[in-house]
């Protein structure tokens, strides 16, 4: 599993989304094989046929050991080679649920990681000088 992960690791969002569509496609080529092509870039399907091979060993790879459990090997993996904070975006714009997304982005970053404009507001403070109004 681990050259799996470095692999797909390697392979950057496209890896991430191509495994998240493989678990969700629930057997369907056509979504595989749309993806393969977009994966493919200048090469089209024939690039993206090159990742074909890969599909069965993803698919017995997340039925064996979960998707999250994927996902957070995944991200391990590029967090040794890519900034954090671009990680913490990417997983925010993944199609997969907002509980599986914190556990990623605790999994990654578990410091505490708030978007600029969270968090608690300030408080206003009136001070009075009791002396001068008597």
């Amino acid at each position: 599993m681990d050259e799996l992960v470095k692999k797909i690791a390697g392979l950057g969002l496209p890896g991430i989304l191509f495994v998240i569509a493989t678990a969700t496609s629930g057997g369907s080529v056509a979504a595989v094989v749309t993806l393969l092509s977009s994966l493919g870039g200048p090469l089209g399907l024939l690039g993206g046929l090159g990742l074909l091979g890969l599909v069965g060993v993803v698919g017995e790879t997340i039925a064996g050991y979960g998707i999250e459990a994927v996902l957070k090997l995944i991200y391990t993996e590029r967090s040794k080679t890519e900034s954090v904070r671009f990680l913490l975006k990417e997983i925010k714009d993944l199609p997969i649920t907002d509980d599986l997304k914190l556990k990623l982005k605790h999994h990654i970053s578990p410091v505490v990681v708030t978007e600029p404009g969270e968090g608690p507001t300030p408080k206003t403070i009136e001070i009075v000088d009791e002396e001068a109004s008597v």
